[in-house]
């Protein structure tokens, strides 16, 4: 909640609130209206016409210092209240005072829904979104870097190279947890035989892993074939995606 000092008159404060209207706290308008009445006594009445919180008016509580060394601040509640809420307020009070806060809150109103001043009003959100924009984009950029970079190499990785990765990127696991990973959500083969820990259909068709032969002469003259499943690019970035957003749905 922003005060407008510029908009203020010698009446009433004014407030911009996050969505771009302008409320009234209830506080000044209870002084201004002069209300013989204590404010929360006054407000409560107030609320028995019908107003509905969260929707006409929200409750703030400030903290305002006192002269007291021992309890140096207290707590005020207090309420921002929306400019028809307002006028409401001050036409039940049926004085001048009430008659001079409801023409004031018309001619605010009035002013606001102006098309010069909508018009405003959609260039600054438009500018707050770009700089949200600007600032989510730096946040994200060394990992979009990263990202690109991954998907980019033609050079595969061991599992046990994408734990590193992994944990380097705050995800806490090693070689064995993240093959046991893989083969629990259908990545890796898990069935005991030749297959196992070998890409099944889904991430072959994905293009995740490749698998690499290593021929071994044995002693005996017989040749072996050892298979070992080798992370790509693509399924470098597949799985650090992948497992940052898991980590951000634990939070």
């Amino acid at each position: 909640m922003n005060n407008l000092a510029e908009k203020q008159n010698p009446l009433i404060p004014l407030h911009e609130e996050n969505d771009g209207s302008v409320a009234v706290m209830g506080r000044d308008l209870h002084e201004f209206l002069e209300i013989g009445t204590r404010y929360d006594i006054w407000f409560n009445r107030m609320k028995e016409y019908g107003f509905e919180e969260n929707s006409d008016y929200g409750l703030v509580v400030q903290k305002r210092s006192t002269n007291n060394p021992k309890n140096p601040y207290t707590e005020v509640v207090d309420h921002v209240m929306t400019i028809d809420m307002s006028k409401e307020i001050s036409m039940i009070q049926r004085n001048e005072k009430g008659k001079q806060a409801r023409q004031y809150f018309i001619a605010i109103e009035k002013a606001w829904n102006s098309p010069e001043m909508v018009m405003k009003r959609a260039l600054q959100i438009a500018d707050r979104k770009i700089i949200d924009l600007q600032e989510r984009v730096q946040l994200d950029k060394p990992k979009v870097i990263f990202a690109d970079a991954v998907a980019a190499s033609h050079t595969s990785i061991l599992v046990g190279d994408l734990a590193k990765l992994l944990y380097q990127n705050g995800i806490k696991t090693g070689g064995n947890r993240l093959f046991g990973w893989l083969r629990e959500n259908g990545y890796l083969i898990k069935r005991k035989g030749t297959d196992y820990n070998m890409p099944t259909q889904r991430s072959a068709e994905m293009k995740l892993f490749e698998v690499k032969e290593t021929t071994i002469n044995n002693p005996d003259g017989s040749i072996k074939i050892s298979k070992t499943p080798k992370v790509t690019g693509k399924g470098q970035q597949y799985f650090i995606n992948l497992f940052m957003k898991i980590k951000e749905m634990e939070g």
